[in-house]
């Protein structure tokens, strides 16, 4: 009766922190776009008006001293010669698909959140790889399968040397949204079936397109565990589509998992973007570093 108990109590957490994500996180994609109020016209002259009766003219608004914001890092600095020097001796292709977290949304900076920071860092001396981005935002496996029968994917694909590949949050979401009225952790649990069977055949395609690529799935991150703590079954759910990746990756030569939940932990440093849910730019740097330093020791 007790477990019972414990377990209505934790279906009914879980619906009620998704039905938070999808306020949050929009309707169709990983996250909601942002909206923005509109901008109110304010003429020029009127920072001084001068009232024809009075003759009297208005003080001047005080000036907003807004503090500076600190200097993003471009590249990683740490890791850039021993990086150079081998991508110096290894000319390399480097291809990203996937979803949002390819596509580098949240990044403020615009720059391609945590591909653009490895172009970057390769690259910091001269162009020594060539990137292609083709992140999707609200990706999901099935369209990640057929996005690699595009002509323009796939060309890229047969001459890359490396392919970085972001998916499966999207896949959650949408168990959430088809379900958000009577949600359990079963419907997780079945669509991570299909998320299974859809990656297997990615990875295949992937192979058969290039043999000899190495392929990186990189791992996603559960971004409510810091306001959800108490439910279990979020974190659950991230860990179980994290560990099929994982297993997936194990059971294919040339094919690794990269983990990233570790790396949003940290409760002193904000890490994700204004929407809550993506990585801001310093999450993506710490992505970046993470998936540098399993390319480089697994190419060396």
């Amino acid at each position: 009766m007790r477990r019972k108990y414990f377990y209505i109590t934790g279906s009914i957490l879980l619906c009620i922190a998704i039905i938070l994500i999808i306020y949050s996180v929009g309707s169709d994609e990983f996250v909601s776009q942002q909206t923005f109020s509109e901008e109110t016209e304010i003429e020029e002259e009127n920072d001084i008006e001068i009232t024809e009766e009075h003759g009297e003219a208005e003080p001047p608004k005080e000036e907003i001293h807004e503090e500076e914001p600190k200097a993003l890092p471009e590249i990683i600095s740490e890791a850039v010669q021993s990086t150079i020097n081998y991508f110096q001796n290894n000319p390399t292709n480097i291809v990203a698909i996937g979803d949002s977290l390819t596509q580098g949304v949240g990044d403020s900076t615009n720059q391609n959140g945590y591909i653009g920071i490895l172009e970057r860092t390769i690259n910091a001396n001269g162009e020594v790889a060539q990137f292609e981005n083709f992140g999707k935002r609200g990706l999901r496996s099935v369209q990640l399968l057929n996005r690699l029968d595009d002509e323009e994917v796939s060309s890229a694909i047969q001459e890359a040397n490396i392919i970085l590949i972001t998916i499966g949050a999207n896949d959650i979401m949408q168990v959430a949204k088809e379900n958000i009225m009577n949600l359990s952790l079963h419907d997780f649990i079945e669509e991570r079936v299909n998320f299974e069977n859809n990656l297997r055949e990615v990875i295949a395609k992937l192979k058969d397109l290039n043999k000899e690529a190495n392929i990186y799935l990189v791992g996603f991150y559960n971004p409510f565990e810091k306001y959800f703590q108490d439910i279990e079954e979020l974190n659950m759910i991230v860990e179980t589509y994290n560990s099929t990746s994982e297993s997936i990756a194990d059971e294919n030569e040339k094919v690794t998992f990269i983990p990233t939940v570790d790396l949003f932990k940290d409760e002193d440093i904000n890490l994700f973007a204004d929407d809550n849910f993506h990585p801001n730019y310093q999450g993506y740097h710490r992505i970046a570093e993470r998936v540098l330093n399993y390319i480089t020791n697994e190419e060396s």
